[in-house]
């Protein structure tokens, strides 16, 4: 037993010697992990990264009521020369959401096209068109939301409403979460009365309770509330150990002073150890920190001001950090709008207020705004989002560059720690926002004892978050170019550099893009990657190279304009001789490797170019055709930041680059380096 009688303790002294307490105890780390079903998900901690396991949609999707087309059957249809389209064989009803027939790439919406026949649709026997369709017009292809394998949340992520739906979307029934804290609140007192009681002179309601509890269920804990214990210290001290053996954390609440009739102190020092009692604030100076049976063990003043202030001192914290502190400054004031640079022109339809999805991060003097992917469907840009951008009715929508205002759903100060990178897509730079988040919780935890810092704030840490957003290696130079990003990823072939042993690679296009407007960058190796032609499981049409992509039968998927992908696929054909026209569906587009390889495996197209992590993540097979470096393109203002600092030193881990390998057509020997300033 001991007992530090009401010493006024200095608050970090106090602090500092609880913490080392429960620590030795075993009672400072994470919850342990448990598996729930997603209804019972909401605010709960992820306790590790959880990836799709199937793509959403997972088919070819309509996209509106109507008929389902090849749109290769509507070409040349206009008012001058309209076209009439057979029922069953060229033309398919379907509902919105319906799966697209076999064979079809299209739909017409119901109210553009003209019933033949009978006039009636149960008589009809053909449609009429007077409007070409371009292909998957009306489509929701599948992966546009999301791709199997991609990561859908990261780990210590409290989940939202938004994160259900992705989850649910993406094929999960449940989720790995940590445990919730379980709290017992134990109110002590002769004269106390519960709630809605008839009371009479000395009796005092009974409300501490149901305060702390609701403290402590914001804070993401299962709180038992426990009958009021008259002052008798065996019954005190009988229920204590009760509430010890089911509960992380036991809260007497009262009998903490000096009175005849205050035993929490001694009942916490017969059932384990008193670390502190009385420290020097006001109000809540006689708080009593303490531990029993390897549980935190507190007793908290009676009076409600003095209890919610040393609840909110002690006890908060220490259920945060239970849960890995991952809320990103939960609490802190939302401020209602923020002043935002537009990264890129948005364009909104005349008449309908728009609500647009954006991330958002500071890039020097600005805040800057990325606007993420608005679809009805894509319940992930709600995942992603840190504001909401108002596009008003009348309205055109926004330029580039422009100023705007953003109703903020993250707090500006985690908005000032977040790195933007905006370029090529690739696997490794989710997992490297991933791992930044798993080192600022393990800063905390090793940091949290010694500089008695115990308020968790993810502003004093080190880590920032990283977000990113995926618009081609090309793309990504032009924002870095206009001040808009941290950091790009990049792998545009230099076409007069190197040779075909060891070509060189962004050189030539950092020279046109960023030299000319005064941008000095840090080129840092990253990876180097298979790229080459991700085909069906089986390679059912024998594709083994470029060439083959001319021949009849064979369908493409291409990466959109500025793309590295795009533009390495484009010199080799230029290589070989091969006319883009001559290969049928090079003009479709998707924006990530993911998303080729869902093209692929959901039979839209035979094929496309793409990294083997991909195709591996999407169980297709794989033709290798190329090995290219994939770097890291710093602004040197950026590099030398302190902001940047935790981001360079993961990227010269042998643990993270071990992660990365284990996905699979990745070389990381250059990973980190700095291989050219320019």
């Amino acid at each position: 037993m001991s007992s530090l009688y009401l010493h006024d303790i200095p608050l970090d002294e106090a602090k500092a010697a609880w913490y080392a307490e429960l620590a030795a105890c075993g009672a400072f780390g994470l919850m342990p992990k448990e598996t729930v079903p997603l209804a019972q998900a909401l605010g709960r901690i992820t306790a590790g990264p959880v990836w799709a396991k199937i793509s959403s949609p997972h088919y070819h999707a309509s996209a509106m009521d109507g008929y389902a087309v090849r749109s290769g059957d509507t070409h040349g249809a206009s008012e001058a020369a309209p076209k009439h389209l057979s029922l069953s064989s060229q033309a398919i009803y379907v509902d919105t959401g319906d799966p697209l027939p076999a064979g079809m790439n299209a739909v017409i919406m119901r109210e553009n096209i003209q019933l033949i026949a009978g006039g009636e649709e149960e008589l009809a026997t053909a449609i009429e068109i007077i409007q070409a369709v371009a292909p998957w017009q009306h489509v929701r292809a599948m992966g546009e939301d999301m791709v199997a394998s991609e990561m859908v949340l990261t780990a210590l992520h409290r989940i939202r409403p938004q994160d259900l739906g992705a989850l649910a979307g993406s094929g999960h029934g449940v989720v790995e979460v940590l445990r919730q804290p379980r709290v017992a609140i134990i109110p002590t007192g002769t004269e106390l009365v519960t709630a809605g009681s008839a009371v009479k002179p000395g009796d005092i309601i009974e409300y501490n309770s149901l305060v702390l509890g609701g403290f402590a269920e914001q804070c993401g804990a299962i709180v038992s509330r426990y009958p009021i214990q008259p002052d008798r210290y065996d019954e005190i001290k009988h229920m204590t150990e009760a509430a010890l053996a089911a509960h992380d954390l036991v809260i007497i609440n009262a009998g903490s002073s000096a009175g005849s009739e205050d035993f929490t102190s001694r009942v916490i020092g017969e059932l384990g150890k008193v670390c502190v009692h009385g420290v020097a604030i006001r109000p809540g100076h006689p708080v009593i920190l303490g531990t029993g049976a390897g549980k935190a063990l507190v007793g908290l003043p009676g009076y409600p001001v003095s209890a919610a202030v040393t609840f909110d001192l002690f006890c908060k914290p220490l259920l945060r950090r239970w849960q890995g502190e991952i809320s990103w400054g939960e609490g802190a004031l939302v401020a209602d709008s923020i002043e935002a640079t537009l990264t890129r022109k948005v364009l909104s339809p005349m008449g309908d207020d728009e609500f647009l999805r954006v991330s958002l991060g500071r890039v020097g003097e600005r805040v800057v705004a990325t606007p993420i992917g608005s679809g009805a469907g894509v319940i992930t840009s709600m995942v992603k989002a840190d504001g909401v951008l108002h596009i008003p009715r009348f309205k055109e929508g926004f330029h580039a560059g422009e100023t705007v205002r953003v109703n903020a759903t993250t707090p500006k100060a985690l908005i000032d720690r977040t790195i933007l990178a905006i370029g090529s897509h690739d696997l490794t730079i989710d997992l490297l926002a991933n791992q930044l988040k798993i080192e600022n919780l393990k800063w905390k935890m090793e940091n949290d004892i010694t500089q008695i810092n115990f308020q968790f704030s993810i502003f004093n840490s080190p880590f920032p978050r990283l977000v990113s957003a995926h618009v081609g290696s090309q793309s990504g130079l032009l924002a870095l170019q206009r001040g808009e990003a941290h950091l790009a990823g990049s792998h545009l072939l230099d076409e007069d550099g190197g040779d075909d042993t060891e070509p060189s690679y962004n050189l030539g296009s950092i020279a046109k893009l960023l030299t000319p407007f005064g941008v000095r960058v840090q080129v840092l190796g990253f990876v180097k990657r298979v790229q080459g032609l991700m085909v069906c499981r089986g390679n059912p049409k024998a594709i083994l190279g470029l060439d083959d992509l001319t021949r009849n039968g064979v369908t493409f998927v291409n990466r959109q304009r500025g793309a590295g992908t795009r533009m390495l696929l484009d010199d080799a054909l230029k290589k070989r001789g091969i006319h883009p026209r001559h290969i049928a569906g090079y003009e479709r587009q998707e924006y990530t490797h993911l998303s080729v390889a869902a093209a692929v495996a959901s039979g839209a197209c035979d094929c496309g170019l793409g990294i083997l992590a991909a195709a591996r993540a999407l169980d297709l097979d794989f033709v290798p055709l190329f090995n290219e470096r994939y770097d890291l393109i710093i602004p040197i203002a950026h590099y030398e930041s302190d902001l940047l600092q935790p981001l360079l030193r993961i990227t010269r881990s042998p643990a993270f680059a071990e992660q990365v390998q284990s996905l699979g057509g990745y070389d990381t020997a250059q990973m980190g380096q700095v291989l050219a300033t320019v």
